[in-house]
């Protein structure tokens, strides 16, 4: 199937994208376990851009990271490129995963998550997935910006009667609202500062709670990214593949044999 994007100008179109605009697309697709781009991730391995038709080629850190949040990526990665002006076509493919064949074919046919896997994957609208962890995310800025705020000597339940209209401008603040937005949570400046994940304003005496809540995921959610990276890292380190299948039959974890043993 051809798309062609309707924004930008004529002119734009004639011109094709850019590189740069292809990988600032990019920026804009989050990880949604991890709630980070995937371009600071450095799960973007290739951007190829040849007149109007993009090629991007993605890793993940492992050969067995879970394919439903590969699948988003792949989707969410083509949807964000052919949004641009001059992009005809994205052609998105992800490489050294198990289940590199059936995402990439799956993608190039238009077939949902569960159509990709005949069958074999549970469910084939993958939205209620992204929700969930859209929602811890939201709880985990909040503990993001809201620990300057107790730093500075505010207390849970003080947050708790503040409203978006009182928070100084900053990145954090805008981050903050922006995920409100996304979830479809108030976000003019006379709501609340603190809402449950569903968007109901926490009481002063449940604040406490919620806070520590919101740190726990923040804490969970920077581990599995810090984890993310080292896997990555080594991974693709130099000499190394990013491929187990290339990597022989060497297990280190294997029983030694007894003549392997023998001196």
């Amino acid at each position: 199937m051809t798309h062609r994007s309707t924004t930008g100008t004529d002119a734009a179109w004639a011109a094709g994208p850019t590189p740069q605009a292809v990988w600032r697309a990019l920026g804009t697709v989050r990880d949604p376990e991890l709630d980070q781009p995937i371009t600071e991730l450095e799960f973007v391995l290739d951007v190829e851009v040849r007149d109007h038709e993009v090629d991007v080629a993605l890793r993940l850190p492992t050969y067995f990271c879970a394919p439903n949040f590969a699948f988003l990526m792949v989707a969410d990665a083509r949807t964000a490129v052919e949004a641009l002006a001059g992009v005809a076509r994205a052609n998105v493919r992800l490489v050294d995963h198990y289940a590199s064949s059936e995402i990439n074919e799956g993608m190039s046919a238009d077939r949902g998550f569960g159509a990709s896997f005949d069958g074999q994957a549970v469910g084939d609208d993958l939205e209620e997935l992204r929700d969930t962890f859209t929602r811890k995310g939201f709880l985990a800025r909040t503990h993001e910006l809201c620990k300057d705020l107790l730093a500075a000597g505010l207390t849970p339940e003080d947050l708790a009667g503040m409203t978006l209209g009182e928070l100084a401008p900053s990145p954090l603040a805008e981050r903050f609202v922006e995920r409100r937005r996304e979830l479809g949570m108030p976000s003019d400046p006379t709501s609340p500062l603190l809402l449950d994940v569903w968007g109901v304003p926490v009481d002063p005496e449940q604040a406490r709670d919620h806070l520590r809540r919101a740190r726990t995921v923040h804490v969970s959610i920077e581990g599995n990214a810090g984890m993310c990276r080292g896997l990555l890292a080594t991974r693709y380190a130099e000499g190394g593949t990013g491929d187990e299948r290339a990597r022989g039959a060497y297990d280190p974890l294997a029983r030694p044999t007894t003549s392997s043993t023998a001196t």
